[in-house]
Formats: C-alpha cells, structure tokens, sequence
C-alpha cells in the first residue's frame, strides 16, 4: 500500500501495525475492516492473519511490522504523518516495547511531525509515562458520543507537545466538553454504505465550542456513501485549522 493518503488532515500514513477489534460505537463501520478484507482477497500479506469474528474481521488481526518500523527513516522531505491509520498503536496486544521501538523512530525523525490517534485511552494513560515524549508526536483520541468523552482526561494526563480530539464519526451532540489542554479538535461524519447520518448543529457546536476555548477546529467531511460525497463545507465555509506549535 502507498503511504501517501486521501485523509484531509494529514500527508502520509504508516502502518507499524495492523488490525485492530471494535471497542465502541464508532468502529460499527470500521473502513479500515472493510479495507483489511478487501486486501486479504487480493493476497496482501500484511493482511493474512483473521481477527476475532466478533469483534474484528477477515485479514484484520492485530499484527505486528518489525520491518517497517524504520521506513519514516527513509523519507527525506518533512511529512506530517499519521501513525496507523490500519490499527491502534494501543491496542492491548501490542507490547509496550514495541511502542517504545515507534516512539523512538518518532524521536529520531524530528524532520517529521507524527500525529497518533487511539480509543484504547486507559491503556494510553497508564503506559504514557513509560514514553518519551518527542515535541513532533501530536497524541489523540476518539469521542464520537458523550459516553466517551471520559478518553479526554485520560488524554491531558499524557505529556504530548500537541493532544487533539477527533469528533470522527460525529454520532451525536458533544455538548460542553471540557477542552483544558486541548490544542486541536476534528470534526466529520461517518462514510460508507451503512453510513451513520451527522446533524449540522452537532459540528456548528463543536466549532463554537472551539472557538471560546482557541482551540484549532478542522471540518474533514459530511460523510455519506463515500468520504468525500457531502463535501467540507460547513456553513458556506472550508475549517482546516491546524494546532499551533513551538517552533
């Protein structure tokens, strides 16, 4: 697979691991289940190893990359990557010391700016301080409901020079979360065929709501049968505010 990608916030992607279980609501749709499957019929072999039906799919256990730890290594022109966009670095089978072996290619790409996303946030807390924590890691979690919202403290307690919220799939109103310590949010709604539908207030909210708190709102996406089929507008407008950082 290329590790250049379609995905409006970020430049490439980079898949140390891949394969992942469903955790919450917002994995029901999992493009990245459906993906795995696709890629296991057409022979990939990072792809050959099944999951738990219940819980993952065809071509989608949790899978371990030893030999592509050191790719970023290989690319010279800075990018803003993101870090398994075919899994969760926080998976509870991926060992520790192999997250300790991505933050340390992390910390020795410092021309590289790499941006982490988890829903495992317990798991995130509690190994947080056994990381060493580079100013070009930007770490963030899922909220896709209000039942999930407790993943943003478990978030301030990390020491990332950037903590980001992805709202993606938006499923319902996010009212008055508390956005302490939280430099950047990603609002979008759910794409695919069993797409979930997401109400325009439920984004006009979470951009008020970053605004008062100066926190950077990126619109990705409306959503709908494809990624792309509702457009980013919102209100007449393209949101693609990225975090401020320390130069």
């Amino acid at each position: 697979m290329s590790d250049r990608t379609g995905i409006e916030w970020t430049e490439a992607t980079w898949n140390p691991t891949t394969g992942c279980d469903r955790t919450s609501v917002g994995c029901d749709n999992c493009y990245a289940l459906t993906l795995a499957k696709r890629l296991k019929a057409m022979g990939n072999q990072r792809y050959q190893r099944d999951g738990d039906p219940d819980l993952s799919g065809p071509g989608f256990g949790l899978t371990l990359h030893d030999d592509l730890l050191d790719r970023p290594r290989s690319w010279r022109k800075p990018r803003l990557i993101f870090v398994n966009s075919m899994s969760d670095l926080f998976h509870p089978e991926v060992p520790l010391e192999f997250i300790e072996k991505v933050f340390a290619v992390m910390a020795d790409t410092p021309q590289h700016t790499y941006q982490v996303l988890t829903k495992r946030s317990k798991r995130l807390a509690t190994v947080a301080d056994k990381l060493e924590w580079p100013p070009n890691v930007w770490m963030g979690v899922t909220v896709e409901t209000p039942r999930y919202a407790f993943r943003i403290d478990h978030l301030r307690s990390v020491d990332a020079a950037v903590r980001f919220i992805s709202a993606e799939p938006l499923l319902e109103a996010l009212p008055n979360l508390d956005l302490t310590e939280i430099h950047w949010l990603i609002a979008g709604g759910e794409s695919g065929p069993r797409a979930r539908p997401m109400e325009a207030d439920w984004a006009r909210d979470l951009r008020e709501q970053c605004a008062a708190a100066e926190v950077a709102f990126f619109f990705k996406q409306w959503g709908g049968r494809t990624p792309k089929a509702g457009g980013r507008e919102l209100d007449g407008r393209t949101y693609g505010q990225l975090p401020e950082t320390k130069s």
